[in-house]
C-alpha cells in the first residue's frame, strides 16, 4: 500500500523557535516504526515523505485578542501573548488499511508531533491539527528509483 506523505503546513513565526527539519525527520521514523495489525510495517521505507511548508503570511483566530486578554503565556520570541502559532498535519495514504492502524498511526504521529512542540507549548499559543485521508486516487502514477535500495518485507 503505497503513498504515505505527510504534508505539514504551519505559521512561520514558528521558524525561529523550533527545528521543523528534526520534526520531519522524528514523524517519518514514527511512520516507518507502525505496523499493522499483523505486526508487518505500515508504510514502505522507499514511499514515505515528510514534508513542511511555512505560511509566511497568515492570520490565525481572533489575531490575538483572547491571548492578550489572558496574559502572559511564558517568554515567546515576541513577547507578545496573542503571537498565536499553528501547525497543520495531514497525513495521506492509500486505501486498505484497517481503523485500528488509522488509529495506531495517528495516535503515533500526535504524540510524536506533542513532544516536539512541548517547548513551544510552554512559551506561546499555538494549535495543532493532524488529519489522516484515505482514498482511492482517479490518477495515480509514480516514477522513483528509491524502492530497489529496499528490500520487500516477507509476505
Amino acid at each position: 500500500l503505497p503513498m504515505p506523505h505527510l504534508v505539514i503546513l504551519y505559521t512561520g513565526n514558528l521558524d525561529a523557535e523550533t527545528d521543523m527539519r528534526a520534526l520531519c525527520r522524528s514523524l517519518a521514523d514514527t511512520m516507518l516504526a507502525a505496523h499493522d495489525d499483523a505486526g508487518k510495517p505500515v508504510f514502505p521505507p522507499g514511499g514515505t515523505r515528510v514534508l513542511a511548508y511555512p505560511a509566511p503570511y497568515f492570520a490565525v483566530s481572533d489575531g490575538g485578542a483572547a491571548g492578550r486578554a489572558a496574559g502572559p503565556h511564558g517568554e515567546g520570541t515576541s513577547g507578545d501573548p496573542g503571537d498565536y502559532a499553528f501547525v497543520y498535519l495531514n497525513l495521506r495514504m492509500a486505501s486498505g488499511r484497517t481503523a485500528a492502524t488509522h488509529k495506531r498511526v495517528g495516535d503515533a504521529l500526535l504524540m510524536a508531533t506533542k513532544a516536539h512542540f512541548q517547548p513551544v507549548f510552554a512559551n506561546r499559543y499555538i494549535g495543532v491539527t493532524l488529519q489522516i485521508d484515505e482514498g482511492n486516487e482517479v490518477f495515480d502514477a509514480k516514477h522513483s528509483n528509491l524502492h530497489p535500495l529496499f528490500p520487500k518485507p516477507a509476505a
